[in-house]
């Protein structure tokens, strides 16, 4: 099956549900706070809520990097298998949770077994598809993280009709289900995937450096550490967008939490959605003329994202919310879908893992301490001005970005 031509974009389709489920289950509990809080009183504090949110972020990312060291060094397919099997349980754990720190304790556990799946899948992605398919296999791959995002904006409708426990259980049960059909069809890549990358992958499979030596290889890379700041800055408005925008939408559009969830989570993943193909697409055809057309390609929904989040901080009205929000994600996504192909072009095959953990972590620290801001800001009344200002650091990344990453290779290959 693996030497079928059509593999690696089944490979693409495999790992979109595992990433929808990912973005999903973790994604529900932001919107289902109205019906959470009347079983657990504790979450009528939005600090509260905000400590909820960042313990995954935190956990998820001091997990990152070692979940990139171990796909670089393990199977990724059983890696990826057990990740979704354990988070879907946890999944599963939350409907029957009762008080405030069994909610605490399992969000930090799913933190864990999420954290082992991106550095894996990505780098499966990118083992699989050459430089002239790599953005649009990894854009692809993000859009199942919207679809999950959206889907997971549903949770206060279900909770409202059912309930909160409804909506984990059965979320859970689909997760532990599809496991077994990753065990079933998914597989690791072979030695050698492309012409491209044929060098690489022979010396990958017979010498594995030392850790340490890895992560001196990376940390010796000064684009390496542009890649680091330029994707952690707009992780800030990132998480930001993905843990507080329905709160934002109820509270300046006045409207239900039933309503703000999917209102805000379904144009955000729309957007999104469109901005990774566009930005895959783009970026693969431009990166064979221009060895910078990746760089350039993220730099422009970089920038788009700029004037979104001020808007999205100082409008009051529907069409100034949505309208934004769908710049933002259009924005973001084509930012999205450029990231590993850009490590891509920087880091060798055999520490990619390890890179985009270390990326993840700075991203999701990033994303932890911008949840508590928010958190702080909404309890003062001042959620709409905390968002607009995230756009000042946005333009100091964007700088960095376009004066600094100059890329010689579409596949870097270590001397």
């Amino acid at each position: 099956m693996i030497q079928n031509k059509k593999y690696p974009w089944i490979v693409v389709a495999l790992l979109w549900v595992v990433a929808l489920l990912n973005y999903m289950d973790r994604q529900m509990l932001s919107t289902m706070k109205p019906s959470m809080q009347i079983d657990i009183q504790e979450l009528q504090s939005a600090t509260n809520f905000g400590y909820l949110m960042a313990i995954f972020l935190w956990i998820y990312g001091f997990m990152s990097p070692i979940s990139g060291m171990i796909a670089d060094r393990l199977n990724r397919k059983w890696l990826i298998v057990g990740s979704l099997f354990v988070w879907s349980t946890i999944t599963f754990a939350m409907g029957f949770a009762q008080t405030f720190d069994q909610l605490y304790w399992l969000r930090a556990l799913m933190g864990i077994s999420e954290a082992l799946y991106i550095p894996a899948g990505l780098s499966l992605i990118a083992d699989y598809h050459s430089s002239k398919t790599r953005s649009l296999a990894v854009g692809i791959h993000m859009t199942g993280l919207y679809m999950g995002q959206a889907l997971g904006g549903f949770g206060a409708t279900i909770a409202a009709e059912f309930s909160w426990q409804n909506a984990f259980i059965s979320f859970g049960l689909i997760g532990v289900v599809y496991s077994v059909v990753l065990i079933l069809f998914l597989r690791d890549a072979p030695s050698a995937v492309s012409n491209e990358s044929t060098t690489q992958s022979k010396a990958k499979s017979i010498n594995r450096e030392s850790l340490f030596k890895g992560l001196a290889t990376l940390f010796s890379n000064i684009s390496f550490w542009v890649i680091l700041f330029y994707f952690a800055v707009p992780s800030l408005p990132g998480w930001g967008v993905k843990n507080w925008l329905p709160t934002l939408f109820s509270e300046n559009l006045g409207i239900e939490m039933s309503q703000a969830g999917p209102l805000s989570t379904i144009t955000i993943a729309a957007s999104s959605f469109l901005g990774v193909i566009f930005g895959g697409i783009l970026s693969d055809k431009w990166v064979q003329k221009n060895i910078r057309g990746r760089v350039y390609t993220s730099a422009i929904g970089l920038a788009m994202t700029i004037p979104a989040l001020l808007l999205i901080g100082l409008g009051s009205s529907m069409i100034h919310l949505v309208g934004a929000v769908f710049f933002f994600g259009f924005g973001y996504g084509m930012f999205d879908a450029n990231n590993m192909p850009i490590l891509c072009q920087f880091i060798s095959s055999k520490h990619r893992a390890t890179a985009y953990g270390l990326m993840n972590m700075t991203g999701v620290f990033a994303g932890a301490f911008i949840t508590n801001v928010l958190g702080k800001s909404s309890d003062a009344g001042s959620l709409g001005k905390d968002f607009a200002m995230m756009a000042i650091v946005v333009v100091a990344a964007l700088v960095l970005q376009l004066t600094v990453l100059r890329p010689k290779h579409n596949d870097f290959i270590e001397a």
